[in-house]
């Protein structure tokens, strides 16, 4: 079978030109042949990703455009006609395979709405609701590395796609052959004759004018003279971001010159993720040549942020949990002090993110919903508000790994308005005289030192995913019964949608979907959540440790994640 579409790969896989020398290049490398076609990229509820190149377990313009039928015979079998969003970023062959999907719907009579130049999530999501569409795609692979890129849909909410609907479509590419079973259309043919439509200046105005209603002090902002450097690390960020800061006041603003403008091969970061110091280097030194007070940092697809302060004349990394738990002690504080904040007011995480975030909301009477891991279930939240006329109650949405959300016109992670936030927040406390870690290390002492990591471990090709498989399999079935000399008390499995105590046996339903997530709690109070990557061949573990001390949490996580890692055997 993998010989089989080899060969047929050779003689039909002609229209891009970096494809069939790859190809040949590995006629007599059976292992190289089989890596590429032993399976087919899986669509999911996170669309498709991979490494860039040939083969139906790679991204290029057939694995695409066999998606993108799909897509299309599934909205034209499930509501008769439709419309479809589409955005990209700036990774290697993002434009091309925009106007690849662009191509097919077209040709299937489905109306496209197109960003004429490359746009963030938060942007496709917030055009998908805007312009009323069935669906939305956003080619991107995120902060994977630079041979990566995929293909993420959005439903008609702006939200990722339910499983439902990603059942439906993946039922419908089953169907099909990557290069016999697609329609296409011409691409200037298909702008000629209206089906494909360029997005217009007015859905970028009211982009920016919902972002800027999350505003809360834009006047401390505009008078606080602060100083930014801003790296949108060679991603889609660089226009919304800067446009966002400047109509709040905050033109004091430096950007990366290495990383300010699209490049898909990220010279300057082997990893572009601002989770990652490696990435933010070149900030970090530009911040200590120009005395900067504040780093932004936004990955390629400008849905995440990151950030560093600086504080004690050092320039200080925080981490997605911190930067949440300030802006939603922030905001919450803030809205209560002016009258805003609305009646059960609703904040949403995910189950593997900072239970500081709990204290923060018995503070301020705010109603906490947790979710799992993946930002639409977060958006699905705000969608049962939504049906009830309440979603002005949601007030923010964040996860561990530097996704953020104030507001209800987006259903997806925002970069853009978590970085005005940001700034704002900042020059908020500067003009009481305080730094965010002033304010963050005030939390701690009140609440206790709330330390959340994280590890991945990585599993490549074929085997590797099979062992990951096998991994999670084996932890599912015999739980520890202690880590390090202390016991579990606590075992969750979302996959089985159970919570056991493993003191008296005790069974209790988990009502929340079925998802390859296993929780340990021990009887110190420590947690540790194992779960496989949706969008990566890894296996993360996120540790939980509440200590009286910095010091004494770092000690305890130390012990905690090298017992954990011994787990990893199969």
């Amino acid at each position: 079978m993998v010989n089989t579409k080899y060969n047929e790969w050779l003689l039909k896989a002609t229209e891009d030109p970096d494809l069939l020398p790859e190809l040949q290049a590995v006629a007599d490398k059976p292992e190289e042949i089989r890596d590429r076609f032993y399976r087919e990229l899986e669509f999911g509820t996170a669309g498709l990703r991979g490494v860039i190149g040939a083969g139906t377990n790679r991204m290029n313009i057939y694995t695409v455009r066999k998606a993108t039928q799909g897509i299309a015979d599934y909205i034209n079998e499930t509501y008769g006609t439709g419309s479809v969003a589409i955005s990209y970023d700036s990774r290697i062959k993002s434009d091309v395979f925009a106007k690849e999907t662009a191509r097919v719907l077209a040709a299937n009579g489905i109306k496209v709405w197109i960003y004429p130049e490359l746009m963030p999530v938060p942007c496709l999501s917030f055009a998908t609701r805007e312009l009323k569409c069935t669906m939305g795609v956003m080619i991107t692979a995120s902060h994977n590395p630079a041979k990566y890129n995929g293909y993420k849909a959005y439903g008609s909410d702006g939200c990722q796609i339910t499983s439902e609907t990603a059942n439906g479509v993946i039922a419908a590419i089953g169907k099909l052959n990557e290069f016999d079973s697609v329609k296409l259309m011409d691409f200037d043919k298909a702008v000629e004759e209206g089906l494909v439509n360029y997005i217009g200046e007015e859905v970028y105005e009211a982009y920016y004018a919902n972002v800027l209603s999350r505003s809360i002090n834009a006047d401390v902002a505009a008078s606080s003279g602060f100083k930014i450097v801003y790296t949108p690390l060679n991603g889609a960020g660089n226009k919304p971001v800067r446009e966002i800061l400047k109509r709040i006041g905050i033109t004091d603003v430096v950007v990366v010159p290495e990383q300010e403008y699209p490049d898909g091969n990220f010279p300057t970061c082997s990893y572009p993720n601002p989770e990652i110091r490696d990435a933010l280097k070149l900030g970090i030194e530009l911040c200590e040549k120009t005395g900067c007070d504040l780093l932004l940092a936004t990955d390629p697809d400008a849905d995440r942020v990151g950030i560093a302060v600086k504080y004690n004349g050092e320039y200080k990394l925080l981490t997605g949990n911190e930067v949440g738990v300030l802006l939603l002690n922030y905001i919450a504080s803030q809205r209560i002090a002016k009258g805003t904040m609305p009646k059960d007011p609703v904040a949403v995480k995910t189950i593997v993110t900072n239970e500081l975030t709990t204290r923060i909301c018995e503070k301020y009477g705010i109603i906490l919903k947790n979710v799992l891991t993946g930002f639409k279930y977060i958006g699905e939240q705000i969608a049962l508000l939504e049906e009830k006329g309440e979603e002005e109650r949601f007030i923010f949405g964040y996860e561990e790994s530097y996704g953020y959300l104030a507001g209800t016109y987006v259903r997806d992670k925002d970069a853009v308005v978590a970085s005005m936030l940001i700034c704002e927040m900042a020059a908020f406390y500067s003009a009481e005289g305080r730094s965010v870690v002033d304010v963050l290390n005030e939390l701690y002492d009140t609440y206790g030192y709330h330390l959340c990591t994280q590890a991945s471990f990585a599993f490549e090709g074929e085997q590797g995913m099979a062992n990951m498989k096998a991994i999670m399999e084996k932890l599912s079935a015999d739980p520890a019964k202690e880590i390090d000399g202390v016991k579990v008390v606590e075992f969750s499995d979302y996959q089985a949608q159970v919570t056991v105590d493993m003191v008296t046996g005790e069974k209790t339903a988990i009502t929340l979907p079925k998802s390859a997530v296993l929780m340990y709690t021990l009887e110190n109070g420590y947690k540790a959540v194992i779960r496989p990557s949706g969008t990566e061949p890894k296996i993360k573990f996120y540790f939980f440790v509440i200590e009286k001390t910095e010091e004494e949490a770092r000690k305890g996580e130390a012990a905690l994640k090298e017992s954990f890692t011994k787990l990893l055997t199969i």
